[in-house]
């Protein structure tokens, strides 16, 4: 039988209240490493339940956390208290997760979509040492029409904490019905997202693209080739652009957004863990 999940909370450094979730190895499971999952955009980290029993069973402990603005963490939906706000509170995670861990053990960071983007700009900046990264339909690139970034280079001087439909369509997230159905369902998933954040991703994006030929860490890369949600070009150019010996990129042709809750996922959770048996 599995561990049970267990939820905590850390107070980050305005006040705000960040939800933690802990997926434990059974006792006497030898550890093998850390996985910290890092959400995307309008979701939150108990949706990974299936992909964090998937790593269990492979011998990883894995931990989440409900970002800024999401899921039963503090702020408001979608809000970005500041630019740097998502960042700091993953340097934050990952320095109280190497407190609870081995020394020996390695520490992963997994990101999806906004997650995914966050994840990589991260390791961009060199804001915390970490032994790989996986990277699943990351948000690398916005998709922007002019119209949108003139919006973008407007609005968030004008109204920064502005909050709009963020234009997901849950549709499209999966061609699996019941993982749709369980997120237009999910009281803690939002449609939300504020001026100041979509500056986030519509800069970020970019920049951390540029330093892809830079790249220094083992890193996997998963994106959907029929995404209807995030455009695969940032994983492709992403791809194109990194150090072959520091990268493995994957496309699922015919899969949507969320990979790992896909009809037809196998294929996906095969990748990610031969990676991972061929490094630790």
């Amino acid at each position: 039988m599995a561990a049970e999940s267990r939820l905590s909370t850390f107070v980050a450094g305005d006040g705000d209240n960040v939800m933690i979730q802990d997926w434990p190895l059974e006792s006497g499971v030898p550890l093998r490493g850390v996985v910290i999952v890092v959400h995307g955009l309008g979701e939150h980290a108990g949706r990974y339940e299936r992909l964090a029993r998937q790593l269990n069973a492979w011998g990883f402990a894995v931990r989440g956390f409900d970002q800024c603005g999401h899921g039963e963490s503090g702020g408001p939906r979608g809000g970005l208290p500041n630019d740097t706000r998502l960042l700091d509170d993953l340097a934050d995670i990952v320095d109280s997760t190497r407190l609870r861990m081995n020394k020996q053990s390695p520490l992963i960071l997994l990101g999806h979509s906004l997650g995914g983007l966050i994840v990589a700009r991260f390791v961009s900046l060199a804001m915390r040492p970490i032994d790989a990264l996986v990277m699943s339909s990351p948000a690398l690139d916005p998709g922007l029409s002019r119209f949108q970034k003139l919006l973008l280079a407007v609005l968030p001087q004008i109204s920064p904490n502005l909050r709009v439909g963020n234009g997901v369509k849950p549709q499209f997230i999966s061609h699996d019905p019941a993982v749709v159905a369980a997120y237009r369902a999910d009281p803690l998933v939002h449609d939300r997202i504020s001026a100041r954040l979509a500056r986030f991703i519509a800069e970020t994006g970019p920049q951390t693209l540029a330093l892809a030929g830079q790249w220094q860490v083992d890193t996997l890369l998963l994106y959907a080739g029929d995404d209807r949600l995030v455009n695969p070009r940032g994983s492709e150019l992403f791809a194109s652009s990194a150090p072959p010996n520091k990268l493995t990129a994957m496309c699922f042709e015919n899969l949507y957004h969320e990979i790992f809750n896909e009809l037809h996922a196998a294929p996906v959770y095969e990748t990610l863990k031969q990676w991972l048996d061929s490094r630790f």
